[in-house]
């Protein structure tokens, strides 16, 4: 058994091809087969370097690791001898014809109610019409001649499936510059490289059946490969997800603070009855099963994701938050905000809030509340229990209780009005830092 993910290098990474990479990793590793990086790279007007490297970064902050790599723009000398082969079997045929004329030929035929199907009318072309037209400066490029039939196979997500050839026209395998279409390079890298499982999105089930005809050209076995299809990934409108429409790039997601293992759970979990419980990548390899994938559409929803996330975070030791926190955090920090944590990126926030400064908040009618409240302060050392005695001292001096009592403080102590347990936040603060606020504060109330 052998698995390949093979992004193409247009744009990032996003949730969609993740979801893919989660699924190849995830049954690669608990089938205890080798995992294939391949970057299909055969469109050289949109493939960037930049994109390559991003993909990697991506895939390995994601904590997916692969066992080999490969790039098709390194391929082209072995595409050439295919497509010479199928020159020669008479399975790749020349076309001339422009998009324009390709264009009016689908438009007569749906006028004349019929599918917009290629009509195969390149394939009565005579030597001397096909001279003629390459004397008058014309360069062909290559159609595949599709076998009569349908093609079937047993998709380990969708079941049964099949695609009925004589209902999709004859694919363009080589454009007219001599390059090749990503529909050939894929079939041959997966023979050559001996991939057996290919899981995919629900969108190549046509070119599964395209893929196996031209595979059988070629003298594969009809059963050499197995498919999984993983169904359409929605956005949480109902619209598909697309690297072209905005999808969330997992560098996105990495940047505003989500953690990889979370969202390795997550889209292991899409589409799926499955509980999101925060299991450990072990589980998760040795839980994984494509019988748990549902064949309906699976929804992104980052509200549940963001709970994951969240859940995750709280969850955190502090030495396995280490690498999250800034430098010269204590456990008692993590311990103080990490309940109040949905995303890495606020931490540096709180740490502000403890250790650095704030911008104060007008309190209008509050400025004599305050100063009191600043006068109150106990002395220190302060522990867990010094808001507890400060505040009880300041409810009887004021008569004050509950939130009367306990915003106006939050708000001058942290420039929030909610936020991490302050019985906790106070002893970080310090009574310097604690009465400094309080008072610029008060000032600002007047």
């Amino acid at each position: 058994m052998k698995l390949r993910f093979a992004p193409s290098p247009t744009g990032s990474l996003h949730v969609g091809n993740a979801r893919l990479a989660v699924a190849n990793y995830l049954f690669a590793r608990r089938h205890n087969a080798p995992l294939l990086l391949r970057m299909d790279d055969t469109d050289a007007s949109r493939g960037r370097k930049e994109h390559e490297d991003s993909i990697r970064r991506d895939l390995k902050w994601l904590g997916i690791e692969w066992d080999e790599e490969a790039r098709q723009s390194e391929r082209t000398t072995r595409y050439a001898e295919v497509v010479e082969k199928l020159k020669a079997s008479g399975r790749l045929y020349p076309c001339f014809e422009s998009e324009l004329e390709l264009r009016i030929k689908r438009e007569q035929r749906l006028r004349a109610g019929k599918p917009p199907l290629y009509d195969r009318g390149m394939l009565n072309m005579t030597d001397e019409q096909r001279a003629r037209a390459e004397a008058n400066g014309k360069v062909p490029y290559w159609r595949f001649r599709l076998s009569d039939g349908s093609k079937h196979w047993n998709d380990l997500v969708m079941g049964e499936s099949s695609v009925k050839l004589t209902a999709v026209s004859d694919p363009v395998l080589v454009r007219t510059d001599g390059s090749i279409l990503y529909t050939l390079a894929s079939i041959i890298d997966d023979l050559d490289m001996g991939v057996t499982h290919i899981v995919r999105g629900e969108d190549h089930m046509t070119n599964t059946g395209v893929q196996l005809d031209i595979a059988e050209a070629l003298g594969a076995a009809p059963d050499r490969f197995t498919f999984a299809h993983l169904p359409l990934l929605l956005g949480e409108g109902g619209e598909k997800l697309s690297k072209r429409k905005g999808a969330m790039a997992l560098s996105t997601l990495r940047h505003d603070g989500l953690e990889p293992l979370p969202l390795m759970e997550y889209l292991a979990r899409l589409g799926t009855s499955q509980d999101l419980v925060l299991e450990p990548r072990e589980a998760l390899v040795a839980g994984y099963d494509f019988a748990h994938v549902s064949r309906s559409p699976a929804r992104f929803d980052m509200n549940q994701l963001l709970a994951l996330n969240r859940r995750a975070l709280h969850a955190m030791t502090f030495e396995q938050a280490r690498p999250l926190l800034p430098e010269g955090s204590t456990p008692a920090f993590w311990e103080a905000v990490r309940g109040n944590i949905d995303l890495g990126t606020e931490i540096p926030h709180w740490w502000e809030v403890a250790h650095g400064t704030i911008a104060p908040i007008p309190q209008p009618g509050e400025a004599d509340f305050l100063r009191q409240a600043a006068e109150l302060l106990p002395p220190e050392p302060w522990n867990d229990q010094s808001w507890k005695a400060w505040t009880t001292a300041l409810s009887e001096a004021t008569g004050r209780k509950g939130k009367a009592l306990f915003l106006p403080l939050r708000l001058a102590l942290t420039g929030e009005d909610a936020g991490p347990e302050l019985a906790k936040l106070l002893p970080l603060i310090g009574r310097p830092r604690a009465e400094s606020r309080l008072q610029e504060a008060a000032a600002l109330s007047e």
